[in-house]
């Protein structure tokens, strides 16, 4: 039998010391947390009566040599070997020790195996791939574009006057696409913006007729007050104005109140304010016996987080209220089509075109409503009350794009139209 003790900062090192000097059929006999870290005594080979031989022999405490901090062969103290018997009952071998020892080891992740998408290489490769593919689309388009203009001049020239209207090439396309003659290039432009102007979505009749509730909404600054107040003069001056009822919802811009209570007073109508579902609640029910109650709302980024409680108001009322979204002209296309999906959170029955006056081009708002099949209502062009409001026309709003597009009198470039336009599609479908 051999016994050795041991020293080491922590368990795990004494173990390891252990385990390597004996092996890992070693009994751990006894430890102790000593200065500087633990003291393990274990034994191979263990046997009681050759302890218990060396106990008789053993050399008093002041006799006992020193100990060597490194694993030596010694001699148990009195102590230990009166503690033999319960000490070797309660002894583990030092193999499941360390067995258990490492099942409470936490184990390091493994790597994720490299996915067939995340390798370096191929991604790549699908980069250069796409990079190709998209040089060659567009070599194909201009190719596509130049043959046109060989074999379908009159084409070209259709597609091309009406991108320069500012609309969007998928709509451009699908114009062309329906024109059946185009031999006589002026006849087909009349055709194709005839074409157009059926696209365009139009109210059936005027809103204000239906009367009852109305939420104009939309953007911040599109000229949602003002166009309030426009359509309350444009009621007042056929209905009289003990039939009209003004409300804000707008309890966040500056001077918004104010604004709407001038107008109020000008046209001789009452105006409240409502913050919350139950003040709307309250001053719809005061307002009850009006033929039209007008309700400005706060302006708010189609990406605001507060939008949705606003929308949630006019939907929470006890009473129907319908909604008209105010879309300026000003603004580019991607952007209106955003905030027509955003403010859709509430059903919007029409929209209402805002500063055409200020618009370099119409084109976008065209698109944006064509996509959406959003009906028109109603254009505003100025900031006159009420004059600067008329009914959605669907001739005069091509014309209007028409004579914008001559007054820039640019032309947009061949490269840009043959990417713009996907020739390959379009000599497909012309």
């Amino acid at each position: 039998m051999k016994i050795n003790r041991f020293f080491a900062k922590d368990m795990r090192q004494a173990i390891q010391k252990v385990r390597k000097a004996l092996g890992p059929d070693a009994v751990i006999l006894s430890n102790k947390s000593v200065d500087g870290g633990v003291e393990l005594i274990a034994a191979i080979d263990y046997d009681e009566s050759s302890i218990m031989a060396a106990a008789v022999d053993a050399p008093s405490p002041s006799e006992q040599p020193s100990v060597s901090p490194q694993a030596s062969v010694v001699a148990p103290p009195p102590a230990v070997v009166a503690d033999l018997s319960k000490k070797r009952a309660e002894a583990e071998p030092l193999s499941s020790i360390i067995k258990q020892k490492t099942v409470e080891q936490p184990k390091t992740p493994p790597k994720p195996p490299v996915e067939h998408g995340q390798d370096p290489m191929l991604l790549e490769m699908r980069q250069e791939m796409q990079a190709l593919r998209r040089m060659m689309e567009n070599e194909l388009s201009e190719l596509t574009w130049h043959n046109m203009g060989e074999h379908k001049p009159n084409t070209q020239e259709l597609l091309r006057r009406l991108m320069n209207i500012g609309l969007s090439p998928d709509i451009c396309r699908d114009v062309v696409s329906k024109l059946d003659d185009i031999d006589d290039i002026d006849k087909a432009w009349r055709k194709a913006l005839h074409c157009l102007a059926s696209e365009l979505p139009i109210a059936a009749e005027d809103i204000l007729e239906q009367g009852g509730a109305i939420a104009v909404v939309g953007p911040t600054g599109v000229g949602k007050t003002t166009t309030v107040a426009k359509l309350a003069a444009r009621f007042c001056l056929r209905y009289g104005s003990r039939n009209v009822a003004l409300i804000t919802t707008d309890n966040f811009r500056i001077g918004a109140r104010e604004q709407l209570n001038t107008y109020a007073r000008i046209l001789d109508v009452p105006v409240r304010s409502a913050g919350t579902v139950e003040e709307l609640n309250s001053a719809l029910n005061a307002f009850c016996n009006k033929r039209l109650i007008l309700i400005d709302t706060a302006g708010m980024s189609q990406r605001d987080v507060q939008l949705s409680e606003q929308l949630s108001m006019l939907k929470a009322g006890n009473q129907s209220v319908r909604s008209i979204l105010a879309l300026p002209a000003t603004t580019q296309q991607i952007s209106l089509e955003q905030a027509i999906k955003a403010f859709s959170a509430v059903r919007l029955d029409a929209c209402i075109l805002t500063k055409m006056d200020e618009a370099a081009s119409i084109g976008g708002v065209l698109s944006a409503v064509i996509h959406s099949k959003l009906p028109i209502a109603f254009t505003t062009d100025g900031q006159k009350v009420p004059e600067d409001l008329q009914l959605a026309r669907p001739h005069s709003l091509v014309s209007r794009a028409v004579a914008l597009s001559q007054e820039m009198a640019e032309s947009q470039d061949d490269g840009y139209l043959a990417l713009a336009l996907g020739g390959a599609r379009v000599h497909a479908h012309v």
